[in-house]
């Protein structure tokens, strides 16, 4: 008889479950009496949770890696208002030992909830609109060239479009915003689409796809601004005659989009393009974080716990009558 398999968004507190999952982080520690531990962070295509184990740790520590499909029995935990996973048995698993037990890896991948091959679409589209030659050849060798892996990448590792085709999911809605707000400041529509489509280029090198978790070795030790930096500009090298007054400016929109040097932006906005890429880039990201917190919090009622990337109670659901400020 089959055992029964539980996935992350029907975790209960107090409930013993058994599940197969992915191994997004992995962390050795040790607590406060130097008893060991580890710190995980798993994941299905239903949702992610924070995991502990706190018995048997030499052990276990060994029997899997980091990007491991794992399977595990368990006890749901809560800590600080959010669940987490207190973990009793967990080993490496594969389609031979436990596919008949239910283990799929495709279940174990967020994935996107859009249909990429029409976001592919669509944004050719876009690409197709732009008047300067220059950027217009540039995009599509670099998005021709990469198509594969841009289809299905993540955006990044946790914090936003953290799944299977999250990348192209946020430059898509990211371009579109650049549609709408260009001519409403009168800034140049193809520079800013550029910038959008190549401000995170490099998470393509950075990134793991988002089958195996993790940053590459280079993305360890490069990041994915260099990296983009780096790609975009073999590609303008590569164009005949490409202006060299449009490669600083396309160059300085990738080092310059995260904003602020203590967000690791090796430079700052410089011309109005450049600025407005960040704050849609950092729109975008920060939207789909509270779209992400409200819909994985626990808690009754209209309000979420404070404990999510804004460290505040976000509301959720409607307002009751007479009701006072959360904050």
């Amino acid at each position: 008889m089959k055992a029964k398999i539980t996935r992350i968004k029907n975790f209960k507190k107090n409930s013993h479950i058994q599940g197969f999952f992915l191994v997004r982080e992995k962390h050795l520690r040790s607590t406060r009496t130097n008893h060991p531990y580890l710190h995980l962070d798993l994941q299905d295509n239903s949702g992610s949770i924070e995991a502990k184990v706190w018995e048997d740790v030499p052990a276990f520590e060994k029997s899997f890696d980091e990007g491991d499909a794992v399977v595990v029995k368990g006890r749901v935990s809560e800590y600080h208002g959010q669940l987490q996973l207190e973990v009793e048995d967990i080993g490496k698993a594969s389609e031979g030992k436990h596919g008949e037990y239910g283990f799929d890896l495709s279940k174990l991948i967020p994935s996107t909830k859009n249909n990429v091959n029409q976001m592919w679409r669509e944004l050719a589209g876009i690409i197709k609109t732009m008047t300067d030659t220059n950027l217009k050849q540039l995009i599509t060798s670099i998005y021709k060239n990469n198509a594969d892996i841009i289809k299905q990448h993540p955006a990044s590792m946790k914090l936003h479009h953290a799944w299977l085709g999250g990348y192209l999911e946020h430059v898509l809605s990211m371009t579109k915003v650049g549609i709408q707000l260009a001519p409403h400041y009168k800034v140049d529509r193809d520079l800013l689409i550029s910038g959008i489509l190549l401000h995170d280029i490099g998470k393509i090198l950075e990134l793991n796809p988002a089958q195996q978790p993790g940053y590459t070795d280079q993305g360890s030790l490069l990041g994915h601004i260099v990296m983009g930096r780096d790609l975009a500009r073999a590609a303008m090298l590569e164009i005949e005659d490409f202006p060299q007054d449009l490669q600083l400016k396309v160059e300085h929109m990738i080092l310059s989009h995260q904003g602020k040097y203590e967000w690791q932006s090796p430079k700052q906005p410089k011309f109005r393009e450049a600025l407005l890429l960040h704050y849609i880039d950092d729109m975008d990201a920060r939207m789909n974080m509270m779209l992400e917190a409200m819909e994985k919090d626990h808690e009754p009622g209209s309000w979420t716990n404070r404990f999510n990337y804004f460290r505040i109670p976000l509301l959720k659901g409607e307002l009751s009558e007479g009701s006072e400020d959360q904050a």
